[in-house]
């Protein structure tokens, strides 16, 4: 697949008037969250506080350690519980349960942070699920690298079964013998009425309340011998909804 490298362009006019003050220069930057700063003798374009602050909040990364204790303060000031996925295929909207807070908490940050947009539906298993959040692009490689490498505990005693229409969270298969969640993906069963043998195992953190027949038509689409669909399905964008 090729890769789009992220190309800058720097266009500086000076305007020369006797008796003028000011020196302007424009710098055009495209394509990059990256501010490139200008010489300061020209333009001083972005003040130093703001500058510090959007440098400390880019510095900010999850890790195993402060994953936990992150998610359990984001999800106090969540007031939405629902997510719509806008695929190739449609839409499809989850209500994520509340009493499941940690994945509830990662789901809506991942989110919020764009982390889904333009990541595929990569895994098709016919009848069973479908499995998103992951893609083969320089893009989604530097999202996750930018959000960070972390692990969510199980929470599987809150009663909820596999149903037909359930998301839940796939384990990390790096490692991983208390079966941790890997929190950058999830599957939507689509067995009817459910895949219960999935229960104990897994964590059921929401279900799906429009868009099954979505869920369906991804679930029908040919796939290679690795369940990797033949084209691929993108989830275009995914953002938090009331």
């Amino acid at each position: 697949m090729a890769v789009r490298e992220i190309s800058f362009l720097g266009l500086f006019v000076f305007f020369i008037l006797m008796g003028c003050k000011d020196r302007q220069a424009t710098n055009n930057n495209t394509g990059t969250e990256i501010v490139t700063q200008v010489d300061t003798t020209i333009t001083d374009s972005v003040p130093k506080q703001q500058e510090t602050e959007e440098k400390e909040e880019e510095a900010f990364e999850l890790t195993e350690d402060n994953a936990i204790e992150f998610f359990y303060n984001y999800n106090k000031t969540l007031k939405e519980n629902k997510v719509k996925l806008t695929t190739t295929f449609g839409e499809i909207t989850i209500q994520l349960y509340d009493n499941v807070p940690y994945h509830k908490a990662n789901f809506i940050y991942l989110t919020r942070m764009g982390y889904f947009n333009n990541t595929y539906f990569h895994r098709v298993v016919k009848n069973f699920i479908i499995q998103g959040g992951n893609a083969d692009n320089l893009e989604t490689a530097k999202k996750r690298s930018k959000i960070g490498r972390y692990l969510l505990p199980p929470d599987t005693k809150k009663g909820y079964k596999h149903h037909r229409g359930t998301i839940s969270m796939p384990s990390s298969e790096i490692n991983n013998p208390h079966m941790l969640a890997s929190p950058y993906e999830f599957f939507i069963v689509v067995t009817n009425p459910g895949s219960y043998h999935l229960d104990g195992s897994y964590t059921a953190f929401g279900k799906v309340i429009d868009g099954m027949d979505v869920v369906d038509e991804i679930n029908q689409q040919p796939v290679d011998s690795g369940d990797w669909p033949s084209q691929n399905i993108y989830i275009l964008k995914a953002e938090v909804v009331k």
